[in-house]
């Protein structure tokens, strides 16, 4: 099954940003929804965001006004921008095409 392949992770300070991609070669990205999940250490794997096939965003009310979805339609790569980051964003976040094509994750460090 093809799986999407998310990069952009890394360890940045508290405030900072990092943007995510998710590059989905194959699995049609302007049919399909895109999402976001994360999971930090201990942890249940969390919802973060999603964006429609047809643009419409939607975030979890931990990361509303910090965090933006976009996607790039005729490159099949999806973005999740995150901005005034804190520790507790701390996680292995995970790109979803569709129901079920899940990416491998990228880690997202938060520390001073």
């Amino acid at each position: 099954q093809v799986q999407p392949v998310e990069s952009g992770g890394g360890l940045v300070q508290p405030g900072g940003s990092l943007r995510l991609s998710c590059k989905s070669s194959g699995l049609k990205t302007r049919f399909n929804a895109m999402y976001w999940f994360r999971q930090a250490a201990g942890k249940q794997r969390e919802f973060v965001a999603y964006l429609t096939f047809d643009g419409q965003p939607n975030l979890a009310d931990s990361v509303k006004g910090r965090f933006s979805v976009s996607r790039e339609s005729s490159e099949d790569i999806g973005y999740l921008q995150m901005n005034n980051l804190t520790p507790e964003d701390t996680a292995i976040y995970y790109c979803r095409v569709g129901p079920d094509a899940w990416g491998q994750g990228t880690q997202v460090t938060v520390s001073s």
